[in-house]
């Protein structure tokens, strides 16, 4: 029996392919790492799966094996054509030949649960690194009916998005990550683990959806705003940062912090969740 590593050979050679670096292709050529992803996911048949970037198959055909059904969104039409040749068997495929940034997850979604009567829809990718953020948040903001998002990206991201707010590591899709899901770290999986290696190591991690966020606020535009503002200028001040972005006069935000017992003297990365919403929810008297 080929272990995944030939049969990744043997699939590039009968198709000509290479990995092409400007869609961000790396082969995945682990089979702990295909199994950590399948595990973490807890794939029943009564789930939905959107598989975005199957690339040559790897994870597809385990997907298939497990789930109710499997939508894949490929951009790359050479792994259209391969996915397609490959799983011709199975009838439990769809493959989308799109940006996943222009697919209508959310219809998308919808329909395959009235009509097949799926009780979960669950993400699982393993994302070009060039893209994950965008892609992320995404799947978040546009508010999809899913359960999960099982995903495989470069593990300096993963850091990030893995850490509390507050903590060192943290960044601006931090809050994004904790106001939507309860992040999971699953494994980390290191270059080797892919033809051709990339330059970093990888890990896998798993956002669980939460039903309703932590904290309540009026505006989640505002929210994010007010975050996105801390942390372009992560140095400065909350007063300096958010005075920047025509919310707030820097008297204003003074008499804000004071009001709310935050030090004015605090940058925007040493804030809370529940401090940034406080900010967001914040009217003067």
């Amino acid at each position: 029996m080929q272990n995944l590593y030939q049969e990744t050979k043997f699939i590039m050679n009968k198709y000509h392919i290479t990995a092409n670096k400007s869609l961000g292709q790396n082969f995945l050529i682990s089979e702990d790492a295909v199994s950590s992803i399948i595990e973490s996911s807890s794939i029943t048949k009564q789930d939905l799966i959107i598989e975005i970037g199957p690339g040559l198959g790897t994870l597809t055909q385990q997907l298939l094996e497990k789930a109710g059904k499997v939508i894949c969104i490929e951009l790359d039409t050479k792994m259209v054509n391969i996915i397609t040749d490959r799983f011709s068997l199975y009838d439990n495929i769809q493959i989308i030949n799109e940006d996943v940034l222009k697919v209508n997850l959310q219809e998308a979604i919808k329909k395959e649960k009235q009509e097949n009567n799926f009780q979960n829809a669950k993400v699982v990718a393993n994302l070009p690194y060039y893209i994950t953020t965008p892609i992320i948040m995404k799947l978040l903001e546009d508010k999809l009916d899913i359960e999960s998002i099982t995903i495989m990206i470069q593990k300096e991201v993963a850091q990030r998005l893995l850490a509390e707010p507050g903590d060192t590591l943290s960044g601006a899709i931090t809050y994004g990550i904790h106001y939507y899901t309860i992040p999971e770290n699953v494994v980390e999986v290191t270059r080797d683990s892919f033809i051709p290696a990339p330059e970093v190591d990888s890990q896998v991690i798993k956002l669980n959806i939460r039903k309703q966020p932590p904290v309540k606020v009026k505006s989640e535009e505002k929210l994010f705003k007010i975050i996105k503002l801390a942390f372009m200028q992560r140095r400065k001040t909350l007063i300096n940062a958010l005075s920047n972005g025509n919310l707030y006069t820097k008297t204003e935000i003074n008499q804000m912090l004071e009001a709310l017992e935050i030090d004015p003297k605090i940058r925007g990365e040493k804030l809370t969740l529940e401090q940034f919403a406080e900010i967001a929810n914040f009217e003067a008297k």
